[in-house]
């Protein structure tokens, strides 16, 4: 399965948001773990953000290409 980023046509009806096709269950764990992040790097006061922001996003990347 790809990933499919928000494109802002979000619906809540039925089971999937028509705008991306995502399933709600899908889109709510993720905002859970994106909120955990930002509560993070808040509770951090980094003042560089964009730093830790593109940290995590190569840590997860090459954490995925290990485990593959």
């Amino acid at each position: 399965m790809d990933f499919v980023a928000c494109n802002g046509d979000c619906t809540e009806e039925g089971t999937h948001c028509e705008g991306c096709g995502r399933s709600h269950e899908e889109i709510a764990e993720l905002k859970t773990h994106v909120g955990g992040l930002v509560a993070f790097a808040q509770k951090m006061k980094y003042g560089n953000s964009d730093v830790f922001v593109d940290s995590v996003a190569n840590t997860i990347k090459h954490k995925l290409e290990d485990a593959n």
